[in-house]
């Protein structure tokens, strides 16, 4: 049964109702977030509420969520579960998919295979932008990759096809390593089909997401940003 927990308005997918408020604005979006609890997850979606964005949120656990952020609408549930995201992805504008393994580096298709449930569920729903996040060791020989990185870098690969068999109009951002130290600035290089820079942090990756959601500009287009974070 649903079962909401102020401030949040937490649904188990299970016995769950469609929840949608009107946009705070005339860019403001329906947006789903997949993987709002990991560090760049849980950056995004703080950008996403300021916004003014109607934000849901499908997770396993909502006590990793901020405690200090209201999400307007949290579903209980597993990216693996084909119920579970079609829910989440039924009303949307666009979605934005954040998934990962946290320390986890062992072999694993949690994320292609998330991703093939989201993709099947949006053109389910009629819902046609996604923004994907994986990493720029896709622009890299894989030959190159450190070898402790390979199996998730594997996964990302899989996602990737699944993105660009899609026939959707996907962005894949693929970023360098991801800083949790460094500040948002929302002033960054965007480079396509190419490596760029070494550093990203966390909140301007999300900025970077959340600009994708609301222009078509990067449709079709594996993007990398970075920044030089020394001066700020």
């Amino acid at each position: 049964a649903a079962r909401p927990v102020a401030p949040l308005d937490i649904v188990f997918c299970s016995a769950a109702q469609r929840r949608f408020g009107t946009h705070a604005g005339s860019m403001a979006r329906n947006i789903a977030i997949f993987g709002a609890t990991g560090m760049s997850g849980q950056a995004t979606l703080a950008q996403a509420i300021q916004a003014g964005h109607k934000v849901t949120v499908l997770v396993r656990d909502p006590a990793r969520l901020p405690a200090d952020i209201a999400v307007p609408r949290v579903l209980v549930g597993d990216v693996l579960n084909k119920s579970d995201v079609s829910q989440a992805v039924e009303g949307q504008d666009a979605v934005i998919v954040i998934l990962g393994t946290r320390n986890d580096l062992s072999p694993t298709t949690m994320m292609s295979e998330g991703t093939k449930n989201i993709v099947e569920a949006m053109k389910v729903h009629g819902v046609r932008k996604i923004v994907a996040c994986m990493s720029s060791f896709l622009l890299w020989d894989i030959a190159k990759v450190p070898p402790r990185l390979v199996p998730v870098t594997e996964d990302h690969i899989r996602m990737w096809e699944v993105l660009k068999a899609s026939g959707l109009d996907y962005v894949a951002v693929l970023p360098p390593h991801i800083a949790g130290d460094k500040p948002l600035t929302g002033d960054y290089t965007i480079s396509v089909d190419s490596r760029g820079g070494n550093v990203i942090s966390k909140h301007d990756l999300g900025h970077f997401f959340l600009k994708c959601v609301t222009t078509s500009e990067y449709d079709g287009k594996n993007v990398t940003i970075s920044r030089d974070y020394s001066n700020v």
